[in-house]
């Protein structure tokens, strides 16, 4: 056997065995040929879905081509290599040097994780972009993962979402009263504030429970995504916006000895893929929603229906009671809710005269 071969073999063992070993051996060494580092992306979605598992492709493919073939990612969708729900862990402990998720799936480890993709009444896609790259939001978000021997990255955005797929009308808050809904993040700890019964599945189990009758009701991101899983064939009332995800970031997490030991210019290469990515995922879900919403509405017969002011009213203050309740939290918790808090403060001012002010006007003038 050649020597080239046999280091191969080794390291594909190697990665196999890592899979079952504890979290203490579990760094498997990157397979390394002629110079060239080959890593594992795991990620939450199922490989190749729309917008979601095509970004995670689209950035490992970004990576491998920046870097010349000096550094390239094989990516993993939710459940190949590890269930979704784990992937952070599996890059924590180094069955994977890098993972696709979105941050707030990962509130059990804490609660802080939430601000990095959306929290109700929250950032808009921009103003989240704002405050990682320029309000202080990386240097903290660096700060809560270290602990767990991570490094994040923003590594896109959705844009606002759509609130759910309900079996029947929502008419008033009454309606919502012990609804099995599936909901995420602060998000669905807002609807459960509000009398919700909440569930959390990863987005591939949504459509069956649906279909089962195990949820009555179930968001996911919005038309494009949505019309891909076929939420419409069984149920046809579509609410939103989603006032619990104003604009969700997707992350990039890399496991933080593998990304150290990294050359700068193949560390530069990471981020700056990532950067790319935030700007491709909005553009990509902004054209596509606003296809996939007239298939809906005109092929399928959907029907797109706001929250009732009631409901609004509710959610609106079971949002506040639930930031609130992070003064009294641990330091780095504290830290980050007093950082997002002032930097939406200060959005408060401008978003609502920039693009708030705005879109009314284009609607008035073309006649929306």
């Amino acid at each position: 056997m050649k020597r080239r071969e046999f280091l191969k073999g080794a390291a594909k063992s190697a990665a196999a065995a890592a899979v079952g070993a504890s979290a203490a051996t579990q760094l498997a060494a990157p397979a390394i040929a002629q110079g060239k580092l080959e890593w594992r992306m795991v990620t939450t979605w199922p490989k190749n879905f729309p917008g979601l598992g095509t970004a995670a492709s689209r950035l490992a493919q970004r990576i491998g081509d920046m870097s010349e073939g000096r550094l390239t990612v094989k990516v993993f969708g939710g459940g190949e290599l590890v269930p979704p729900f784990e992937a952070f862990d599996a890059v924590a402990q180094g069955t994977a040097q890098m993972g696709h998720a979105a941050a707030y799936y990962w509130q059990g480890k804490s609660k802080a994780t939430n601000f990095f993709t959306t929290v109700p009444f929250g950032l808009t896609a921009d103003e989240l972009a704002a405050w990682v790259y320029h309000g202080g939001g990386q240097e903290l978000w660096d700060k809560l993962y270290a602990d767990f021997g991570v490094k994040p990255f923003l590594a896109g955005n959705t844009g606002a979402q759509m609130g759910g797929w309900f079996r029947n009308e929502i008419k008033s808050l009454e309606d919502m009263q012990g609804l099995k809904f599936r909901a995420p993040g602060l998000n669905g700890e807002m609807y459960r504030r509000v009398g919700v019964n909440v569930v959390s599945l990863p987005g591939g189990e949504i459509f069956p429970a649906l279909q089962a009758g195990t949820i009555d009701a179930g968001e996911w991101v919005g038309p494009w995504n949505d019309l891909a899983f076929g939420f419409y064939k069984v149920a046809k009332n579509y609410y939103g916006p989603a006032i619990g995800e104003p604009g969700s970031g997707l992350e990039c997490t890399v496991n933080k000895e593998a990304y150290d030991g990294l050359p700068k210019d193949l560390q530069e290469v990471i981020r700056t893929a990532c950067a790319a990515e935030v700007n491709a995922v909005l553009a990509d879900f902004t054209a596509n929603n606003s296809k996939a919403l007239e298939e809906l509405v005109t092929k399928h017969e959907v029907q797109v229906r706001p929250f009732p002011d009631d409901v609004v009213e509710a959610m609106g203050k079971a949002a506040q009671e639930i930031l609130a309740e992070f003064e009294g939290a641990d330091a780095i918790t504290k830290e980050i809710y007093e950082s997002f808090v002032a930097f939406r403060q200060r959005m408060l001012a401008w978003s609502p005269l920039a693009e708030g002010g705005y879109l009314p006007l284009r609607a008035r003038v073309l006649g929306a």
